[in-house]
């Protein structure tokens, strides 16, 4: 454990949603180049599944650490995850209620920070732990270090923590910072990792899909344009 955490992190955390809480379009589904790159991240899932074996989700386990308004949740549930084995917690009660009001009632929701959650959930009792774009939004290298503990503690032997996120700072935005894969080694030590690039750079897929949407993959081709990394960190058996 690197150091003892800044006790206001998660305050922090719900100043920085804030600043962003309108609905903002360049993440809004409808757009072609937040499709693009969700969809792209949906084909990357299921072929790491694959590769997993896991070919029938039904029986696994899964908590998602950030969930939201739900929507990776609902996408788990499109791909096999049964409803009473999915749980997420997030921070901010708006975006609670929004997953409540969307995902079925089988799924746990809980609400409040993950770290707090810790000793009230079981160890090694799901297969997956997920975060997408959370430790990028935690600016506590400290606290990002117990969160990591603490979902590594919450994966089985043989399951993992399924990890989305940005590896390259924002210059536009001083209230996220990216993640190098470098540091997701340093945060899962014992774990093996699986990293895939993916995402074409959010400013530039914008501009290429407003002169057409195909204009997506064929930038995207090119690895050194991704800003966002999918990595699974397996657990050891023994």
């Amino acid at each position: 454990m690197s150091g003892t955490p800044r006790p206001c992190e998660p305050d922090a955390v719900r100043e920085r949603y804030a600043r962003r809480a309108v609905q903002d379009w360049r993440y809004h589904p409808l757009n072609p180049a937040a499709l693009a790159a969700w969809q792209e991240r949906q084909r990357a899932c299921a072929a790491l599944f694959r590769t997993l074996g896991w070919l029938d989700l039904a029986e696994r386990r899964l908590l998602e650490v950030g969930c939201g308004s739900g929507a990776n949740l609902l996408e788990c549930l499109r791909m096999g995850f049964r409803a009473e084995h999915l749980s997420g917690i997030e921070l901010l009660e708006d975006r609670l209620a929004q997953a409540r009001a969307r995902l079925p009632g089988a799924v746990q929701l809980l609400a409040g920070d993950a770290l707090a959650w810790g000793p009230k959930l079981a160890p090694g009792q799901y297969d997956v732990v997920m975060q997408a774009t959370v430790f990028s939004s935690l600016l506590d290298e400290a606290f990002q270090a117990r969160l990591a503990e603490t979902m590594w503690r919450w994966v089985k032997p043989g399951g993992g923590v399924l990890w989305y996120d940005f590896t390259v700072d924002n210059p536009r935005n001083p209230d996220v910072r990216g993640v190098p894969v470098e540091r997701v080694r340093a945060l899962f030590p014992e774990g093996r990792l699986r990293v895939r690039r993916l995402t074409l750079a959010p400013p530039l897929a914008r501009a290429a899909v407003r002169v057409h949407p195909a204009l997506y993959a064929c930038f995207n081709a090119l690895p050194w344009l991704r800003t966002h990394v999918l990595a699974w960190i397996e657990k050891p058996q023994s």
